[in-house]
């Protein structure tokens, strides 16, 4: 836990309205990091990684995704330049267009692995036996040869995989890859001259155009996923329908990984789910062993979900939703906890979620239980209203991030992924932590971490008030901090200085939205 010291010192002034001319108060923070939620075993709380941002490579635009193989992070998305963490900008560059490595131990640039596009790099997949990286998005050439929107590169040495060259005729938004076939979709409506309406597959060993071929309406394709069985494609995005279907079929669609795609699998979560159309879609979809994680925007009509829902595999069924308001670029599940990249800057329906503010507070960063907690309560903003669904519990995870300006959208982070130590966030982002850190950033678990970011509110800002109302007490008044990455901190009372021997202690949960009154009467003094 995080220990905060309220300490009496024997000096004169600050608190002589209280007529107690012999005190003044001070409470300065002291962080003991450890990331530690107050009973671990408890479904509600599980262990989350660090809030320290750690020094990682910056980028000069924006990183629109990211893919861990090992301890190496892929990054795709549109800049022009690499630099180390804590450069200026414009300082220190290194050449790197739309693509690059870093170490996710060291956060440092991989220097060896310097493949090139000429446009925007949205989707980075590998191939089972992480050979090859299937790289999609609006680019036409890669390490200064043709390549329409989706190419193959070498895991290693970033050399293009000159037997795979399909030629979609549009942007390629997602990617699916097996050892035998590529999946893809986006903008496209042809694959090498044949058509194939926003989704496609190819041979991955030549780029032979597949009979796969899900007829998508009325929007792109924005993010697929493979069901752990191999047996089934999701596919999300800002489609209407699917195989001529809108229920399931609209911004949410299964079908067959084999033969033609063109039936719709039974999805009942579309029932519920509603994202598609010119204002809406499903944006990510990401997956554990039992799990999918469905996540969405809505800006105007034609849409319900803001935040992410978690469905069961085997049936494709709601287990819970989490309704907060703020769009919803992507979300990673590991272990108990879910973490999420969006602007959220409403979560009030979530058992302990956080209010409306104004001006808005946006959090960048989120964690949720991948356990059913409690259910939705009633919408009260005008949005959809999700009342009595099963509900997540939002952690107290809350990383700070300032949102960019690079693409004039206002977000921070884009996207999210990690593996079992760490958490990798890009985007466009200029800083994190108060820290110039720009595109890029990581996050450890507790036992790897720097553990220094301590409560929010320190030195003058956590000031106590101190009465008197009877000769010889004191009555000591404080309100709760709160933490970005702890729920739970421990309180200490120190008279004279004396901090070996506290006269008072106690442990109180709190948040940023809920710091309660706190308080101690020392009695028996000298007047």
């Amino acid at each position: 836990m995080k220990q905060g010291i309220v300490r009496l010192w024997k000096t004169v002034g600050l608190v002589a309205a209280a007529a107690l001319t012999w005190t003044a108060v001070q409470l300065p923070m002291v962080a003991h990091a450890d990331t530690m939620p107050p009973d671990p075993t408890d479904p509600k709380t599980p262990v989350t990684v660090a809030a320290d941002p750690l020094p990682t490579v910056q980028i000069d635009g924006v990183a629109w995704t990211q893919r861990v193989m090992g301890n190496t992070v892929y990054v795709g998305g549109r800049f022009t330049n690499a630099r180390p963490a804590g450069a200026a900008a414009g300082t220190q560059l290194t050449p790197r267009a739309n693509l690059l490595a870093y170490d996710i131990r060291t956060g440092n640039l991989i220097t060896s692995w310097a493949p090139t596009t000429n446009g925007d790099v949205l989707s980075i997949v590998p191939s089972p036996d992480g050979s090859r990286l299937y790289i999609g998005g609006s680019f036409t050439q890669v390490n200064g040869q043709i390549r329409n929107r989706i190419a193959a590169i070498d895991t290693a040495t970033g050399n293009l995989i000159n037997s795979f060259q399909p030629k979609p005729d549009a942007t390629v938004r997602a990617i699916v890859a097996t050892n035998d076939t590529v999946y893809f979709g986006g903008l496209l409506s042809q694959v090498s001259g044949v058509t194939r309406p926003r989704s496609a597959a190819v041979r991955a060993s030549d780029g032979a155009v597949l009979s796969w071929s899900p007829q998508a309406a009325n929007g792109s394709v924005h993010s697929m996923i493979m069901s752990p069985d191999g047996q089934k494609i999701v596919i999300g995005g800002a489609f209407t329908t699917m195989n001529g279907s809108g229920n399931p079929g609209y911004g949410l669609a299964a079908v067959p990984a084999t033969g033609d795609g063109q039936t719709n699998l039974p999805l009942p979560a579309n029932s519920l789910i509603r994202n598609g159309g010119a204002n809406a879609a499903i944006t990510g979809l990401s997956s554990d062993s039992d799990s999918l994680y469905v996540s969405g925007f809505v800006f105007g009509s034609g849409g319900n979900l803001e935040g992410v829902s978690r469905l069961d595999w085997d049936t494709l069924s709601v287990k819970w939703v989490e309704d907060c308001h703020g769009d919803t670029y992507g979300s990673l599940p590991k272990g108990d906890v879910i973490y999420v990249a969006s602007h959220a800057h409403y979560c009030g329906n979530l058992p302990d979620g956080f209010p409306q503010t104004e001006p808005w507070t946006q959090h960048y960063g989120t964690a949720f239980t991948k356990a059913v907690t409690g259910v939705l309560g009633r919408e009260y903003l005008g949005y959809f209203n999700w009342e009595g669904n099963p509900a997540p519990n939002l952690l107290k995870w809350l990383p700070l991030l300032t949102n960019g300006t690079f693409t004039g959208q206002g977000q921070a982070g884009w996207n999210i992924a990690g593996n079992d130590d760490y958490i990798t966030i890009g985007g466009e982002f200029p800083r994190a932590g108060n820290v110039g850190q720009q595109g890029l950033v990581r996050y450890a678990v507790r036992e790897i971490a720097p553990n220094k970011i301590g409560p929010e509110f320190n030195q003058s800002k956590f000031n106590p008030t101190l009465t008197s109302f009877a000769r010889g007490t004191v009555k000591v008044t404080w309100r709760a901090n709160w933490d970005r990455d702890n729920e739970k901190l421990t309180y200490s009372v120190i008279r004279d200085g004396n901090t070996a021997n506290p006269i008072y202690t106690v442990d109180q949960l709190s948040s940023e939205w809920n710091r309660p009154p706190m308080g101690y009467l020392d009695t028996g003094l000298n007047p």
